[in-house]
């Protein structure tokens, strides 16, 4: 891509006498702002006492006369010490632009004295960008940083106010990032559309786009709502004074004031009709009112083509757009859908979906420059069978050789997704050889070129080719779709298992905490449960302290002796004073764990319940004495 050698040979050659030295083999070839010239036919230097018979007497004898220049440049050490490269920068600093050319040996903070001389700026306050290789200091070496010859920069000031003279430079820089919105009514058909257009695009693209909606070529397109400062369609649209964020505009078609004129170009359908007739044709077209510069303008303009893509195009998508927009100008709406976006975006619609929706992908190759490419684009690219078929099972991506530059971009990109054997076999294609047709088949571990299809091909061949690489290809994605359904089916499977394992993690979890509270709530009323024995105990042993000492039998005090069954078939006895309360009863009955709130005291004969007397009267009262026989019974 650097040096334009195509023999492997000669690379090998010139990498193993630079020791597998890159960046010192392409020096080596790319001529330097030295005054060493390579001649192309092996012929001596234009300035050349470093290459004298001298130097290298060795090299030119083991190298055959008719061999590529580069074999009589073999860099050395000390020709490059002592002829170091120039470099050349173009540094923009708001509306002014400064020419710096300096060795590569220097650094980056002598660019920026120099400027600082030149703008009158204090080099700590700038900010100097544009390096390819990101943000560098002022001690870093240009020779680390490998630049190329011509190079542009920019300096920023953040912390310096803005002059008035920048002002308006800043504030158009401004508007061709932001993005308009043209609302563009078609008068014929009273139809609106919404169109997006960033600051930077032209006139001729809005007009260019116009046409693929509305079908009005652009020069029979008749506008109304451009403001005033818009006189040429190169103008920008940041630039053209259109109003932000959107602007209503309406095209027409034009109608031609010369009835004649307006009738022969509606039955003229090929421009080339226009340059092949016979001069004398239109020898009197001034008879008429037309002068011959108008009359023929028409047709040199037409027959000039616009290139099918912008040179060294940032965004692959814009450059895209403008190849559809220029194809279906050039050869009709009856085309393929073009993928509009890099590279990789297309393979990434076409091979990494559901293994169902892929499709292969088509890659076309344009070349203004050969003879074939009218006939294929027209006759057989444009084809409706083609078209279809393309549309149902292709991803079509489209790159213009043309110009050197994206040639060399897409040979790039060809190297990176396909391997240097593509690339080189796209290398070595001749212009005549052109347009070129790849069909691409993305596999697991790479993408596959199954054909090239040279331009020198007729309609039937080439769907013939398209079939055979279907065939492939559907073989292939069979597999895959079968692959897919038993990785698919194994994931429901895991995905089953996952889900049931957690059901049952659930319910092992809900059972576990059913167990805990159920333990917890034993655990709680039990120790409920020991409370109230506690409570009840200390209660018992309260009584029990609080009763009056039992009476002797030989008391001289009337004495009643009772005795109580317990409902267990147990009985106790006890000697009172006639006198004591019948609480006193009660308290004894309840010291011995039968408390009167829970058991009632009934007599005997007469059946009674003791626990519904009087507390407060004594044992003689309740006619409990002499002695008596009482039972406990629970409550209800």
């Amino acid at each position: 891509a650097c040096t334009g050698i195509e023999n492997i040979d000669e690379a090998i050659t010139l990498l193993e006498q630079n020791n597998w030295d890159l960046v010192a083999a392409i020096n080596g070839v790319i001529p330097q702002e030295n005054g060493i010239l390579q001649s192309e036919y092996g012929g001596e230097t234009s300035q050349g006492p470093a290459y004298g018979p001298t130097s290298h007497s060795t090299a030119a004898s083991s190298t055959p006369s008719s061999s590529s220049a580069f074999r009589h440049v073999v860099p050395s050490r000390q020709i490059v010490e002592r002829q170091p490269r120039m470099l050349d920068f173009r540094v923009e600093y708001r509306d002014r632009n400064v020419d710096v050319v300096l060795e590569d040996s220097s650094t980056v903070g002598e660019i920026k004295h120099i400027l600082e001389n030149e703008l009158q700026i204090p080099a700590s306050k700038m900010l100097l960008k544009g390096w390819k290789t990101g943000d560098v200091d002022d001690s870093t070496v240009l020779k680390t940083l490998h630049l190329p010859k011509n190079n542009s920069l920019y300096v920023l000031t953040p912390d310096l106010p803005p002059s008035s003279s920048s002002s308006h430079s800043g504030a158009l820089q401004e508007s061709l990032n932001q993005n308009f919105m043209l609302i563009v009514t078609h008068r014929e058909v009273q139809r609106e559309y919404n169109l997006n257009f960033s600051g930077s695009s032209t006139i001729q693209e809005v007009k260019r786009n116009v046409y693929d909606l509305t079908s009005i070529p652009v020069r029979h397109q008749l506008w109304e709502g451009w403001p005033p400062s818009a006189t040429d369609d190169s103008m920008t649209l940041a630039a053209s004074g259109v109003t932000f964020p959107c602007h209503r505009l309406t095209v027409g078609r034009r109608s031609s004031p010369v009835q004649t004129r307006e009738q022969s170009e509606e039955q003229c359908t090929d421009v080339h009709m226009v340059s092949d007739s016979d001069g004398d044709d239109f020898e009197d077209a001034t008879e008429f009112g037309v002068d011959d510069g108008e009359m023929f303008g028409v047709a040199s303009s037409a027959l000039r083509k616009s290139p099918m893509m912008p040179e060294n195009a940032e965004n692959e998508g814009d450059a895209l757009l403008q190849f559809t927009a220029e194809f279906s100008s050039r050869y009709g709406d009856c085309h393929p859908v073009y993928f509009i976006g890099s590279l990789e975006a297309a393979f990434q619609e076409a091979f990494y979906g559901k293994a169902r929706d892929r499709k292969l992908l088509a890659i076309y190759l344009h070349h203004d420059d050969s003879v074939l490419t009218n006939v294929f684009c027209s006759q057989m690219l444009c084809a409706e069978s083609i078209v279809s078929y393309l549309s149902q099972n292709f991803i079509t991506w489209a790159w213009d050789m043309t110009k050197e530059a994206n040639r060399a971009r897409f040979l790039t990109m060809c190297t990176r997704h396909f391997g240097s054997v593509v690339a080189q076999t796209i290398r070595t294609q001749k212009t005549d050889q052109f347009p070129l047709f790849l069909i691409i088949m993305g596999k697991r571990s790479s993408n596959e070129v199954l054909n090239v299809i040279q331009g020198n091909t007729t309609v039937d061949e080439l769907m013939m080719r398209l079939m055979a690489a279907m065939e492939i290809f559907s073989a292939q994605q069979q597999e895959d779709i079968k692959d897919e359904d038993e990785r698919e089916a194994r994931e429901n499977v895991k995905r089953e298992q996952d889900e049931a394992y957690r059901i049952s993690l659930e319910a092992d979890r809900a059972k576990r905490e059913a167990q805990e509270r159920e333990i917890a709530e034993q655990f709680r009323l039990e120790q409920i449960r020991k409370e109230q024995e506690e409570e009840r105990e200390a209660i018992r042993l309260s009584l029990e302290q609080s009763l009056p000492p039992e009476p002797k039998e030989e008391s001289t005090e009337s004495v009643s002796k009772l005795r109580i069954r317990t409902p267990s078939g147990e009985f106790f006895e006890r000697r009172f004073l006639a006198s004591s309360k019948l609480q006193v009863v009660f308290d004894f009955v309840a010291s011995k764990g039968y408390p009167w709130e829970e058991y009632k005291l009934l007599g005997t004969f007469p059946r009674r319940d003791v626990t519904q007397l009087d507390p407060n009267k004594s044992l003689l009262e309740v006619k409990l004495y002499p002695q008596e026989t009482l039972f406990l019974e629970a409550k209800e």
